[in-house]
C-alpha cells in the first residue's frame, strides 16, 4: 500500500492513463482503420500522450477543484 499522501498523483496517473488509452484508441481508429497497424500505431499515440495527460491532470487538478466548488453547493446544514 502506498501512503494516502500519495493519492492525488496516484489518482491522476490512473485516470489520465484510462482515459488516454480510450481517446487515443478512437482517434487511432478514426485516423487508420482497425487494420494491421492499428495496435502499434495506437500504442505509440498512447506512449507518447499518456505522460503528457498525467501532466496536465496532476498540474490542473488544483484549479479544476476550485472551479467545481465555486460551480456546485454545499448540502444545506453544513
Amino acid at each position: 500500500m502506498l501512503p494516502a499522501r500519495f493519492a492525488p498523483a496516484l489518482f491522476s496517473l490512473l485516470l489520465s492513463g484510462l482515459m488516454s488509452f480510450i481517446v487515443t484508441a478512437v482517434a487511432t481508429s478514426k485516423a487508420v482503420g482497425f487494420g494491421p497497424q492499428f495496435a502499434g500505431k495506437w500504442m505509440g499515440a498512447w506512449s507518447l500522450s499518456w505522460p503528457i495527460a498525467f501532466a496536465v491532470a496532476f498540474l490542473a487538478a488544483p484549479l479544476v477543484r476550485r472551479l467545481v466548488a465555486r460551480l456546485t453547493q454545499a448540502p444545506a446544514g453544513r
